[in-house]
């Protein structure tokens, strides 16, 4: 064989590999059900010829047009490789080793991982029985706390404090204590029981909103997050920020997702009538999950284990430790293949 033809052959075992864009049975990290948008998928193949090339130094560009769409001002986002590393930013600004950070659990996966790389002591306060945050805990337990954790909807059970909830808990925190409000899922949430995120910020400077472009964008392969604070908060977090972090694909495919927005509130439509008729083809069952405001279910403890239940048919969904399950929503098929595993498992 030549070694032209070798790496001809590499090159299509790797890309043969990759996840397919659509999958039926991919419901464990919820990503969108949905390839790209195609003014997305045109923007980055007009920037392919460019690979060559950095992007800006520092994203100017890419921080502007995203302040402009939440309204703030520039000098008040963070950009990062997806939520994610936003909030490894913060916390590499505001914290030191031994801090304590307060977390609900079970919470998303990421931020233990996130506490133990930046050496924090994570304090963790169960969720109660219906899978909510028990914010009065957490805001005992935020007392001497450098960060505490509060994921709107929460993440894994989907569940939503009220914004006066949330009000009064943020009320009871320390000015200094830094407060993360994840709200990766936003976009799935009614406007009706959202947060104004620019007044938030400045009647409580202690906060950064994290958000993403990997769920409701389905740009989860890109890695773009960003985060917005007040100007004093948002300048500490932005000394943190890489150079050359934010490739140009990212700064096209925003620019682009922005300009097909009627597209895309079109598929988050179709997610969360999915979302809705998948609760209540379970609940007229007898299976409970929580009232999920995210593009996802959750499944409490069953007499038999969930994973058998789904790993029996093929289907990828995130168990816990204590019972649980957390399935994403995509379309039609992927909701009746959960719905017949588990009236499989019923019977």
């Amino acid at each position: 064989m030549t070694e032209p033809a070798l790496r001809t052959s590499v090159t299509a075992d790797i890309v043969a590999a990759l996840p397919q864009a659509v999958d039926s049975f991919a419901l464990s990290l919820n990503e969108s059900p949905f390839a790209p948008l195609p003014a997305v998928r045109s923007a980055l193949v007009s920037c392919l010829g460019a690979a060559n090339r950095y992007p800006e130094f520092l994203p100017g560009q890419l921080r502007r047009m995203i302040a402009d769409r939440i309204g703030v001002q520039d000098d008040q986002v963070v950009l990062g490789a997806g939520a994610s590393g936003v909030a490894m930013q913060v916390l590499h600004a505001v914290t030191r080793p031994g801090d304590r950070i307060v977390l609900s659990t079970p919470t998303f996966d990421g931020y233990p991982i996130f506490a133990q790389m930046a050496r924090l002591k994570p304090v963790t306060v169960p969720l109660d029985q219906y899978g909510y945050q028990d914010l009065a805990t957490m805001a005992e337990a935020a007392a001497d706390a450098k960060v505490v954790v509060l994921c709107r909807p929460h993440n894994p059970t989907g569940t939503l404090e009220p914004s006066s909830s949330v009000e009064w808990f943020l009320s009871q925190l320390p000015t200094d204590t830094i407060v993360l409000l994840d709200e990766a899922y936003i976009e799935f949430v009614a406007s009706r029981h959202r947060i104004d995120g620019p007044d938030l910020i400045r009647r409580f400077p202690n906060v950064v909103v994290l958000r993403t472009f990997s769920k409701a964008y389905g740009l989860a392969g890109l890695r773009i997050g960003y985060g917005f604070a007040a100007p004093e908060l948002a300048a500490k977090l932005y000394a943190m920020q890489l150079p050359f972090g934010m490739s140009n694909f990212s700064l096209a495919a925003v620019a682009a997702s922005y300009d097909a927005e009627t597209q895309l509130a079109h598929r988050i439509r179709r997610i969360v009538a999915e979302r809705n008729h998948l609760r209540l083809r379970l609940m007229a069952i007898g299976v409970y999950s929580t009232d999920s405001h995210a593009n996802f279910v959750y499944l409490p403890k069953s007499r038999r284990p969930w994973r058998e239940v789904f790993g029996e048919v093929g289907l990828q969904v995130r168990c816990y430790p204590d019972g649980g399950a957390r399935i994403t929503v995509g379309e039609l098929p992927s909701t009746l293949a959960v719905l017949s595993a588990v009236e499989k498992s019923l019977a």
